[in-house]
C-alpha cells in the first residue's frame, strides 16, 4: 500500500509541478500548441470587439472598442507572461489554460453589446478572469526568493484590484461602466509599469524571453488573419461583380502590407536591455494590434461600398488612421531593437519614410477616393518604406550599413 502511495505520488509531482520561481524558465523554450490555442480564443474575442466597431463605426463607437479591447489584451498579456515566467507543460500548466479559456468563452459573447445591455455580464465575466489570474500570480509569488516580493505582489494585488472594480461596474449605470472601465486600463498599464520598475536589477530579460517574443508575434499574425475574415465576409453578404471583387483583393493587399511593415522591420526581434526599452517594446505593440483589428474592421464596410463614389468618412478613416498607427508604432518598435543603434543607416531612413507614409495616409482619409482607388493608394504607401528598404539592402559593401 505504502509503495503505490509512493508510485502515485512520483506520477502527480510530474503531471502537476508547482509554478517556477522568476529565472528558471527555459531560455530556449519555443511556443506551444496549447499557448496557440490559448491566443486564437483570444483573437475570437478581438473578433467580437472588431464587428462592433464595424456596426457602430462612429468616436463613441471607437472608444469603446478601445476600452474594451484594452481590457482584452491586459487579460491576455498577465496570462502569457504568468505562463511565460511561471508555467509548465505538465497537467498544471494545461488546467490554468483551461480555466482561463472557459471565462474568456462567457466574455466574448458578451462583448457585442458590452456598452448597453450586456455590460454587467461582460464586467462580471471579466472580474472572474482577473480574479482567476490574480489567484494564479499568488500562487506563483509564494514561490519567488524576496527580491522579487514587492514587485510579484504589486503586480498580484493590482489584478485583484482590477478584479474588484470590474465586478463593483456590473451595478453601475452604462456610461459610468465605460469610463470605469477605460480609467481601469490606464491604472493597471501603469501599475504594470510600476511593478516592472521594481523587480531587481537585470531581471527585466527575463521579461521578453525568445517564447514571449514569439507569442506576440503569433498575436499580430492572427489578427493581420481577420483582415481577410473581413474582406471574406464583405464578399459573401453582397452580390459579387469584377469591381466588388478587385476591390475586396485589393484591400487584402493592404492586410499583407502590414504584415510586411512589422515582421520586416520589427517583428520577432528582442527589445535592447533595459526597462525604458521592454516597457515600450510592450506597450507599443497595444496600439499596434488595436490599430491592425481597426483595418480588419473596415474591410466589410469597404467592399460594401465598392460602388461609391467616394469612400464613407468612417471607414475611410478607420483604413487610413489604421494604417498610420500600424507604421508609426511599428517605427516605435524598431526603435527598441538592438539593431536600431547598431544599423541606424537602415532603420532611421526607413523609420523616417514610415512617419512620411502615415501623414500621407492620414490625408489620404481626409480626401475619401472610392474604394477602389483608397485601397490601391494605401497598397502603393505601404510599398514605399520597404522599397527604401531594399534599396538601402543592395548598396555595395563599401558603403554598406
Amino acid at each position: 500500500m505504502t509503495s503505490r502511495r509512493q508510485r502515485w505520488a512520483r506520477l502527480w509531482s510530474r503531471v502537476w509541478q508547482p509554478p517556477r520561481a522568476h529565472g528558471e524558465q527555459p531560455r530556449d523554450r519555443v511556443v506551444g500548441p496549447l499557448e496557440l490555442f490559448y491566443d486564437l480564443v483570444v483573437v475570437a474575442l478581438v473578433a467580437q470587439t472588431a464587428h462592433g466597431l464595424s456596426q457602430q463605426p462612429t468616436w463613441r463607437g471607437l472608444g469603446e472598442f478601445a476600452t474594451v479591447f484594452t481590457l482584452i489584451w491586459i487579460a491576455w498579456l498577465s496570462g502569457s507572461l504568468h505562463h511565460e515566467l511561471h508555467g509548465r507543460e505538465d497537467a498544471r500548466g494545461r488546467s490554468t489554460f483551461l480555466l482561463q479559456i472557459l471565462v474568456l468563452v462567457p466574455l466574448g459573447a458578451s462583448i457585442p453589446h458590452a456598452a448597453g445591455d450586456s455590460g454587467a455580464a461582460f464586467a462580471v465575466s471579466a472580474a472572474a478572469l482577473f480574479a482567476l489570474l490574480a489567484a494564479l500570480w499568488w500562487l506563483a509569488g509564494r514561490r519567488d526568493s524576496p527580491e522579487f516580493h514587492r514587485a510579484s505582489w504589486l503586480f498580484d494585488a493590482c489584478t485583484a484590484a482590477c478584479a474588484v472594480v470590474l465586478l463593483v461596474s456590473a451595478a453601475m449605470p452604462a456610461d459610468t461602466r465605460m469610463l470605469a472601465w477605460a480609467a481601469l486600463d490606464v491604472a493597471y498599464l501603469a501599475a504594470f509599469a510600476v511593478a516592472l520598475c521594481l523587480a531587481p536589477s537585470g531581471s527585466v530579460t527575463l521579461v521578453t524571453t525568445h517564447a514571449l517574443i514569439e507569442r506576440f508575434g503569433l498575436l499580430i499574425i492572427i489578427v493581420l488573419g481577420e483582415t481577410v475574415t473581413g474582406v471574406v465576409t464583405g464578399l459573401a453578404e453582397h452580390p459579387l461583380d469584377t469591381l466588388t471583387l478587385a476591390v475586396g483583393l485589393v484591400a487584402v493587399l493592404v492586410g499583407f502590407g502590414a504584415w510586411w511593415t512589422y515582421f520586416d522591420f520589427a517583428g520577432h526581434r528582442p527589445p535592447r536591455p533595459g526597462r525604458g526599452t521592454t516597457l515600450l517594446w510592450i506597450y507599443a505593440h497595444l496600439p499596434l494590434t488595436a490599430a491592425i483589428t481597426v483595418i480588419g474592421a473596415a474591410m466589410v464596410r469597404i467592399v460594401e461600398h465598392a460602388h461609391d463614389a467616394h469612400t464613407p468618412t468612417s471607414t475611410a478613416w478607420m483604413l487610413c488612421a489604421g494604417t498610420a498607427v500600424t507604421l508609426c508604432t511599428t517605427t516605435v518598435i524598431a526603435s527598441t531593437l538592438q539593431d536600431w543603434r547598431t544599423r541606424p543607416g537602415f532603420h532611421r531612413p526607413v523609420a523616417a519614410a514610415c512617419v512620411s507614409i502615415a501623414v500621407a495616409a492620414l490625408a489620404l482619409g481626409y480626401a475619401q477616393p472610392a474604394p477602389l482607388l483608397l485601397v490601391v493608394a494605401l497598397v502603393a504607401l505601404y510599398s514605399i518604406p520597404w522599397l527604401l528598404a531594399v534599396t538601402l539592402l543592395q548598396r555595395p559593401p563599401a558603403t554598406a550599413i
